[in-house]
């Protein structure tokens, strides 16, 4: 069995919650031995339930470790969580990466396009394969339309800063790097235009309980699709895979770019109306 490791900043949080149970039952598809057996966390009580680290073990089967470089020595393969905080993530990247280990960083990936290529830094640094994702990247609507002319995409989320990863990582999964945004608010939603390098359109819409849709086009052909298939289940299979094989689906630089277009878009928003280089 190979034992995998949980870093976190608070260990009781929706990601870390439902994992467990996702990683127990795709494993067992997949015919792979993978099990959440350590686990890790700044805070020791959850600011979300209570819950403190030692609680969560208990429920999950877990091992609690006194520190990071305890869990880093015993797992085969980690996870590095803090999904809501990835101000962490470099600290947490500094800790875990050095002992070469292949390893999952939840999103947002950082808290900005700079301390991401710190992270990359470290990973070539120390010759340790990571990779960062959001789980919309594998919503299956995605992928009825190869290579869009324009894509709009809609979503939502408690807020802006921390919810756009997906609709930037789908947006770059579908037209590659952009080279410049644009923002505008339409009431508390934000409508965020961006354009590739080869002119091409993609739109972006956040509101708070906007819905998860994406409406490409192809050759005068129009594609609206509202994203419910399994997408957390792609994520998981994927890190499985990861772990067995050290290679992602997708080249990880993608993260890069999906980074870069946070930071324009963020500034977009700041700044309305004015067109911002990615």
């Amino acid at each position: 069995m190979k034992k995998i490791g949980f870093v976190d900043y608070y260990i009781s949080e929706w990601h870390a919650n439902n994992y467990p149970a996702w990683i127990n039952r795709i494993a067992a598809d997949m015919g792979v031995d993978y099990k959440i057996a350590y686990a890790w966390a700044e805070l020791d009580i959850s600011p979300v339930d209570g819950k403190s680290t030692a609680e969560w073990c208990e429920k999950f089967g877990a091992e609690k470790c006194d520190s990071i470089d305890e869990l880093c020595e015993k797992s085969d393969v980690i996870v590095i969580l803090s999904p809501s905080n990835p101000e962490t993530h470099l600290r947490y990247a500094e800790a875990v990466l050095k002992y070469g280990k292949r390893t999952y960083i939840d999103k947002t990936f950082a808290p900005d396009a700079a301390t991401a290529k710190k992270i990359f830094a470290l990973g070539e640094k120390y010759n340790a394969p990571f990779f960062s994702t959001s789980a919309l990247r594998y919503a299956a609507e995605l992928d009825l339309v190869d290579s869009p002319d324009s894509i709009l995409l809609t979503g939502g989320g408690s807020n802006l800063p921390e919810y756009f990863i997906h609709l930037g990582e789908m947006a770059v999964k579908k037209m590659g790097a952009i080279s410049s945004v644009k923002a505008s608010a339409n009431g508390s939603q934000w409508i965020i235009s961006a354009k590739t390098a080869s002119g091409k359109d993609a739109t972006m819409i956040w509101g708070a309980a906007m819905p998860y849709n994406a409406y490409m086009t192809k050759d005068g052909k129009e594609t609206w699709k509202s994203l419910k298939s399994p997408f957390f289940d792609g994520l998981i299979a994927d890190m499985l895979s990861f772990f067995k094989t050290g290679k992602a689906s997708f080249d990880p630089s993608e993260t890069l770019s999906v980074m870069s277009l946070r930071d324009a878009a963020l500034k977009a928003v700041e700044n309305p109306d004015e067109e911002i280089s990615v």
